[in-house]
């Protein structure tokens, strides 16, 4: 794994927070899916937000990622969300499949 992290923490209305530090690469896919696998079926908050604020690349098996993660999180009644994104990012994002409407606050 490369030198990135994966943060988690929960807001007190239950909201889970995933907050992944650095670029992430494909050697960070792995740990990045788990960690969402783990959330969205396991864990199953109402709302879960990726903040990127800290991530400027993502690389295309991250995209396809977290564009599968909200796909499967509407499935199970988790609404997911991409906060603090660069322009960039989002519209990558969008291409790969993540709703435009779930991305927030773009720098």
């Amino acid at each position: 794994m490369s030198a990135s992290t994966v943060d988690v923490s929960s807001s007190s209305d239950g909201t889970l927070v995933i907050h992944p530090d650095g670029d992430l690469d494909a050697e960070d896919a792995i740990h990045l899916r788990r960690t969402l696998v783990q959330a969205i079926l396991h864990t199953r908050p109402m709302c879960l937000i990726l903040d990127l604020a800290d991530v400027h690349e993502l690389d295309p098996l991250n995209l396809g990622a977290l564009a599968a993660a909200c796909g499967v999180g509407d499935d199970r009644q988790v609404a997911v969300y991409v906060d603090n994104t660069s322009a960039d990012l989002a519209h990558r994002l969008t291409a790969a499949g993540f709703p435009v409407q779930r991305l927030r606050h773009i720098a």
